[in-house]
């Protein structure tokens, strides 16, 4: 039997992936032939006379199988960089996009002071991305993160463990309505807030992959709002701030929310894309 080299195992890859539409097939069949091998994709660029042992190519062929089937690569590889931090993902987690790094930048510009020693409250905390992203730019903040589900908590507990964190950072499984053990200086949320009739309508690897908790928003996409913007307005302290990501086109409806509830809108800020992103408050 001709043993496998990089080149010929990418070239078998490449139509299968080219086939199921995704982008980049290339690209993609090198990514995961270097995941396979344990290297750096430099080594499959480099060496496309290196030779593929069979355990790895049954590894590869697996991985491109799922890949193929719309499995986002982040979730192959078990984690995603999220402000040039590592966070392992899991079912139960959202894989963390840098859309939602706009939350991160606009809680920073408002406290410049890196040394203050705010109180941070996390609502849906999935990964821990926001609350360990925040608690790794600001050194003297502590915060909780909160969610419904049991997985994504222990998955972000394994976050901040890794990242050093723990000492600063807890993490407990309720709803909205879970006591904060004292008001919080900064409230950050990346709630659901994907109507639910338009979930199957997103990416396959959106619709298949993510945890529907943390995408249905109900009928409407405002459900997690309506339910998250009064407990924020009683735990909240006298001059915190809250930042809640929203989807597009929401900022005029979850605005009229915050407003209802006795909130003062204090800025609207966009991401990379020029979507209105985040929703920054105040009472």
């Amino acid at each position: 039997m001709t043993e496998r080299t990089i080149a010929a195992v990418l070239a078998m890859a490449l139509p299968r992936l080219a086939a199921a539409d995704i982008p980049d097939a290339r690209r993609e069949a090198r990514l995961i032939l270097a995941l396979a091998l344990g290297v750096d994709q430099a080594v499959i660029l480099g060496h496309p006379e290196r030779p593929v042992p069979d355990a790895v190519f049954d590894r590869f062929d697996k991985l491109v199988t799922r890949r193929a089937g719309h499995e986002p690569f982040s979730r192959l590889l078990g984690k995603r960089e999220f402000w040039s931090l590592d966070f392992a993902l899991s079912a139960d987690t959202l894989d963390p996009r840098p859309d939602s790094e706009t939350l991160i930048e606009a809680v920073l510009a408002e406290y410049p002071d890196r040394t203050a020693p705010l109180r941070i409250v996390d609502y849906g905390t999935g990964s821990g991305c926001l609350l360990l992203t925040l608690l790794s730019e600001l050194p003297q903040a502590t915060g909780l993160g909160i969610d419904l589900s049991v997985g994504a908590v222990e998955t972000a507990r394994r976050n901040a463990e890794s990242l050093g964190l723990s000492g600063r950072a807890s993490f407990c499984q309720g709803d909205w309505s879970q006591e904060t053990q004292g008001p919080a200086d900064v409230i950050v949320s990346n709630p659901p807030y994907i109507p639910s009739e338009e979930i199957a309508r997103l990416a396959p690897e959106v619709a298949h992959f993510e945890p529907r908790l943390a995408l249905d928003g109900g009928e409407d996409g405002l459900d997690a709002y309506r339910k998250l913007i009064p407990v924020a307005k009683e735990r909240l302290s006298p001059l915190g701030i809250v930042f809640f990501e929203i989807g597009a086109g929401q900022t005029e409806d979850v605005t009229h929310l915050l407003t209802e509830s006795g909130f003062r809108l204090k800025s609207v800020r966009r991401d990379l894309a020029g979507i209105e992103r985040c929703l920054v408050a105040t009472v």
